[in-house]
């Protein structure tokens, strides 16, 4: 019964995060709008307050449920033996299903109609090359910080990779399907047509293909033990990995 109770806990975490983490970046997208008419300003503002809402994130649900907040985190943490799959099948479902639910929230909180759907256009080649690296290198800096023993300072290292991500990609860096689809239901600044998303979905999940072959390369010697402390070390990282990473 505790395991239970442990892991509804852990996914709520996931799912309350996976929400705020999508109500940042869509809200901080419709606020930079309503700010500025400086399409470079408005990029600015919204890198901005999402790496700085990020890092804040990962420190307040890191604890409980490692702060994934992203499918291809969690799929990772599955390939490298961390997480169990049917727990890894249940932190995607709660992060989808917060994505959605914050963006709605997001686009209540400006007065905004609660589901609009996105018509704006991404999937270009450019764009698509862009999510493959912007989420490979994701997943290269969780895990090789895990691998080095210095999983503490991850919170900085991921909204700061995050935050640079928006400049350096021509995607602006999704790095996350549980994103993408929660910014289909935003017809705003952040927000991604329906039918662009499946193709950026693709593209991140061979990002994040990319980015385990690449840890494993880099740091063969990474244990199931080190990878179940991700994003941040979770409360119980040191139990038996039957049980999920951060039950």
């Amino acid at each position: 019964m505790s395991g239970v109770k442990s892991l509804g806990r852990t996914l709520l975490a996931e799912g309350l995060g996976s929400a705020l983490l999508a109500a940042l970046v869509v809200g901080s997208g419709i606020a930079a709008q309503q700010l500025s008419d400086d399409v470079g300003l408005q990029l600015l503002e919204n890198a901005a307050a999402t790496a700085a809402g990020l890092f804040a994130i990962i420190l307040m649900f890191g604890p409980v449920s490692g702060a994934h907040f992203n499918p291809v985190v969690s799929l990772t943490d599955a390939v490298l033996g961390a997480l169990p799959w049917r727990t890894a099948a249940a932190y995607v479902l709660v992060q989808l299903l917060g994505c959605v639910a914050g963006a709605v929230l997001a686009n209540v909180m400006f007065a905004q109609p609660a589901v609009s759907i996105s018509n704006t256009e991404r999937a270009t080649g450019p764009h698509l090359l862009a999510e493959v690296v912007a989420t490979a290198g994701l997943v290269l800096v969780i895990f090789s910080l895990a691998r080095s023993g210095r999983a503490s300072i991850a919170p900085g290292a991921v909204a700061a990779y995050i935050g640079a991500a928006y400049w350096f990609t021509s995607s602006t860096s999704f790095a996350n399907p549980a994103i993408t689809v929660g910014r289909m239901f935003s017809d705003t600044f952040a927000g991604i047509a329906p039918s662009s998303a499946p193709a950026f979905v693709v593209a991140q999940l061979a990002g994040g293909a990319l980015g385990v072959v690449l840890v494993r390369v880099l740091y063969p010697g990474l244990t199931s033990t080190e990878a179940a402390d991700a994003v941040v070390p979770s409360e119980n990282s040191k139990l038996s990995l039957s049980r999920p990473s951060g039950a």
